[in-house]
């Protein structure tokens, strides 16, 4: 009998084991993937715009967030712990610190002011001190005050709060003027060397100017929680509070917007300390940079 010869696929079973490599395989590969990025996040180094250079001045200082310096040229740095617990540290010849102040709560702010230091304390109702002459007082009282700022007579004061309020301290009078209120985590604020007034609400993630005859400008927008600001004659400065990704910002006198360090943790106070180089408070790292213009 003749006929064509027809071919049939026999399947092969599968073997079990194999499938279920292949499966975990693929699931490892995915969490590999999901852990990847969060890593790099936290690991990645701090880089630099073009024509600038930051190397690390101080290490191993917890919680460190604001920075001055005073009419002697000393450096002092804040630990910003709460409830009581936060200090306020002075640089040494040998470069290292000790604790000069105690007790405080939330110490976010310091500022160069009248022959001594002023300080905020973020952690509630709590006053402004002054300390000078080996004596410390208080100036105002504010509600959860963070960044100071001085045009060389008044003192500006800012509140993190819900509805916050921007606050200016006449030391003649001694009486305290509310310029603004019903901010949202209003945490910045500075004076330019041309007298213009600047704050920033940290989670509307803008800047403005300060107009007391009208509006206020919004002049910056689209950050990522800003937490300081600094005015100079290079521009204004802008450091972004989170915790990963943050950068240091600086809008020239043109208008143009540089990303000048990225890659941050939790960067704070910007200080300037002489032509071209400046200090920056890293709270997340614990550490303090150094950035130089070149």
């Amino acid at each position: 009998m003749t006929g064509s010869l027809s071919t049939r696929a026999v399947d092969t079973p599968r073997h079990p084991l194999r499938s279920y490599l292949k499966l975990m395989i693929g699931a490892l590969i995915v969490l590999a993937l999901a852990l990847a990025f969060p890593a790099w996040r936290h690991l990645a180094p701090v880089t630099a715009e073009t024509g600038w250079a930051h190397s690390v001045y101080r290490d191993s200082i917890e919680r460190v967030s604001a920075l001055a310096k005073d009419d002697r040229n000393e450096l002092y740095a804040s630990q910003e712990y709460q409830d009581g617990k936060g200090t306020v540290l002075l640089q040494q010849a040998d470069g290292s610190f000790i604790q000069v102040m105690q007790g405080l709560s939330k110490p976010d702010g310091l500022l160069s002011y009248r022959g001594g230091l002023a300080i905020s304390q973020e952690g509630g109702n709590l006053p402004v001190l002054w300390m000078h002459g080996g004596q410390t007082s208080s100036l105002l009282l504010g509600q959860g005050v963070e960044q100071l700022a001085s045009d060389g007579h008044y003192l500006y004061a800012i509140e993190d709060q819900g509805s916050g309020r921007l606050l200016r301290f006449d030391p003649q009078s001694g009486k305290t003027v509310v310029l603004r209120d019903g901010l949202n985590e209003a945490e910045a604020v500075a004076v330019c060397p041309n007298g213009q007034l600047f704050y920033a609400e940290k989670t509307r993630g803008w800047v403005k100017r300060l107009n007391e005859g009208g509006a206020d400008e919004t002049v910056w927008s689209g950050l990522n929680q800003p937490g300081y600001i600094l005015c100079t004659e290079e521009g204004l400065w802008v450091s972004e509070d989170a915790t990963h990704m943050a950068r240091l910002l600086l809008m020239d006198k043109t208008g143009t917007q540089h990303v000048v360090l990225d890659h941050l943790r939790s960067p704070q106070t910007l200080l300037p300390v002489s032509p071209r180089r400046y200090l920056l408070a890293e709270q997340g790292r614990n550490r303090i940079l150094e950035l130089n213009r070149l």
